[in-house]
């Protein structure tokens, strides 16, 4: 009467050679209770700390059918190939002691996802499927586990029986024949001179027959015995001989008789059986599925992600930064190569889905995480190896983030040209390894800025020599990913965009010019038109000024960070910078040193600093 569950006490799961850990019950469960199922098999793995304090993954065990050496060139082909980052050596140390696979691993590396990576990307994990497939009554049946014991003790009683009534026939037959004996030892002498005065053989057969009241078989029998057969010590052997045999066929008789005795004989040769060849379980079973994303072992928190003119990319914690008065000189972000410039700069969460489009108008994925980390002077990595599909000649211009791809929110696309476009972001939600097209481009044109917002904003096109125009978005209608944008601003010759903001009435604009300079001023002081005009004036591009980078939409508890060409980073209060009318010169956000400039700036939430980090600076006009 026991289920699936309480057979399970004494028959765990599959145990495999060459060991491994079976991930998971759920699989076990359904194999047993319905016939069928599926269970994940891993390697057995530890982590070790080199003599060169790097750490490294070592694989003692592998799942069954598994060939080593091609374990071996299957997770060096995925570290060349870039589908697995983080690991620096490989190497196979096994020997007559036991497996021994080293994977040395980055000192920058996660070691939890690098190994659900191995687990994922090679045959370092695998997938049984379990059919319990039988033939029942000469027909093939899917058991359960209960149905399997059922069908093998009904085998195991069959054998028994069949081989319980083949030993009765023998011992019956040998019966028989000792009979005979015992009766020609009673008339030992008679038996001698009847023999030996037979004319032959056949004679001597008949005669027995008659003599002893035996048959014929008895007789030959008799007739075939060895003379020294006849010996005291023999003939006690052959009384000692039958009286055992007569036990036996009281035995086998009784067993046939009664089934308890066969299921005893079956248990008793089932722990012969334990105690010839059973060993301790290989197969380690660990009963928590394998549910766990690669995002759950990643901490979440607050990165700032930059991007120079030549393509480098690298994301640092947000608490890197800590807060500086306006006007701060600001510290070293990041070590640039000569001419190469900060020019993108955002701040996301690690867990985010950030989206990279570049010049060619195509967009490509990434979480947030998988960007590499670097320290405060580092220059970051390429990005070609960090988009697998980014294609030579192009560069990533824009960033944009995002959580999840929803219905009711879209994406703006800003020209340098002065085009803008709005999709839906859900257009751009099959997050694949390869890129997609998300803007169709003009040659001599260029994407600005892209931007993800509800729909109903007002949306600011500011250019370098410091106009801005403000419209309504539901003035551009929205489309499909593969099409051109329409005109949001009309440009003065020698002039284009270089930023674009999506803001509300009563918001604040925050306007940052090359030299350091910025201002922040009321929304609503910016006449509201419709798209395609040539706007009004944001900040004067003074020689003292000079040209827009960026203009952002604020509030008094933002922080902002800024960087420039040098590499350099700044972090400061927003509500340290005075707000001012539309037509004002600004205020010095960042003191500028030996012909830097500013690239890129974007606020941040100034939770992530407590007040008495910052350090207020002289303010300069």
């Amino acid at each position: 009467d026991a289920d699936t569950y309480q057979l399970m006490d004494y028959i765990k799961g599959p145990d495999f050679p060459t060991g491994g850990t079976i991930h998971g019950i759920s699989g076990i469960v359904s194999a047993y209770s319905t016939g069928r199922g599926r269970i994940r098999v891993r390697s057995k793995t530890h982590y070790e700390t080199m003599s060169n304090g790097k750490v490294a993954i070592v694989v003692t065990e592998i799942p069954y059918q598994v060939n080593k050496a091609k374990l071996v060139a299957e997770i060096a082909d995925r570290v060349k190939n870039k589908e697995i980052e983080g690991i620096t050596d490989l190497r196979d140390e096994s020997d007559r002691d036991g497996m021994r696979i080293v994977i040395e691993l980055h000192k920058d590396a996660i070691e939890d996802v690098v190994l659900e990576n191995l687990f994922k990307f090679t045959q370092m994990q695998v997938t049984f499927g379990i059919i319990n497939l039988a033939l029942v009554d000469g027909k093939p049946q899917v058991l359960t586990l209960k149905q399997m014991i059922e069908q093998y003790i009904l085998h195991r009683k069959s054998v028994v029986t069949r081989r319980t009534k083949f030993d009765l026939a023998e011992a019956e037959k040998k019966e028989h024949i000792l009979e005979a004996y015992m009766a020609a030892f009673n008339m030992l002498d008679e038996t001698i001179e009847l023999i030996r005065n037979s004319a032959d053989t056949e004679t001597a057969n008949v005669g027995l027959q008659g003599l002893l009241n035996i048959d014929e078989i008895q007789a030959k029998a008799i007739l075939d015995l060895k003379l020294q057969k006849l010996t005291g010590l023999e003939i006690d052997t052959l009384r000692k001989d039958y009286d055992e045999n007569t036990r036996l066929i009281a035995d086998y008789k009784d067993i046939l008789a009664h089934e308890g005795r066969i299921l005893a004989i079956i248990k008793d040769e089932l722990n012969e059986m334990k105690e010839a060849y059973g060993d301790d379980r290989r197969t380690e079973i660990d009963v928590n599925d394998l549910d766990v994303d690669e995002e759950d072992l990643i901490p979440e928190e607050d990165v700032v992600v930059t991007i120079t003119e030549d393509n480098y990319i690298k994301r640092i914690p947000l608490r890197t930064y800590r807060q500086q008065g306006r006007g701060g000189v600001g510290l070293v972000g990041m070590q640039t190569k000569e001419e190469d410039t900060v020019v993108n700069m955002f701040v996301t969460s690690s867990h985010n889905y950030v989206m990279f489009v570049t010049n060619t108008g195509r967009l490509l994925w990434l979480k947030g995480y998988r960007i590499p980390e670097g320290g405060r002077q580092s220059k970051g990595k390429p990005i070609n190896n960090i988009l697998s599909d980014i294609q030579d000649g192009e560069k990533v211009l824009s960033v944009i983030y995002t959580r999840e791809f929803t219905d009711d929110k879209y994406i703006l696309f800003a020209t340098r040209n002065g085009l803008i476009k709005r999709t839906p972001l859900s257009a751009y939600g099959n997050v694949r390894q390869k890129g997609i097209k998300a803007i169709k481009l003009e040659d001599d044109d260029e994407l600005v800025e892209t931007r993800i917002i509800n729909g109903d904003e007002l949306i600011v096109l500011a250019t370098k020599n410091g106009l801005a125009a403000k419209f309504p978005v539901s003035e551009v209608k929205a489309t499909g990913r593969d099409t051109m944008g329409v005109k949001g601003i009309t440009l003065n010759e020698g002039d284009r965009v270089v930023s674009m903001a999506s803001v509300k009435s009563g918001d604040m604009l925050l306007t940052v010019s090359e030299n350091g300079f910025g201002k922040i001023s009321e929304v609503d002081d910016y006449r509201l038109t419709h798209r395609g005009s040539k706007g009004v004036i944001t900040i004067k591009t003074t020689e003292r000024n000079g040209r827009v980078v960026s203009v952002k939409r604020v509030e008094p508890e933002n922080e902002l960070i800024v960087t420039s060409e040098a590499g350099k980073m700044l972090r400061i209060r927003v509500a340290d910078i005075r707000v001012t009318g539309r037509n004002a010169a600004g205020v010095k956000v960042m003191d500028l040193r030996d012909g830097d400039k500013v690239t890129a700036l974007q606020p941040v939430d100034s939770s992530e600093v407590p007040e008495e980090d910052a350090e207020p600076a002289e303010i300069q006009e």
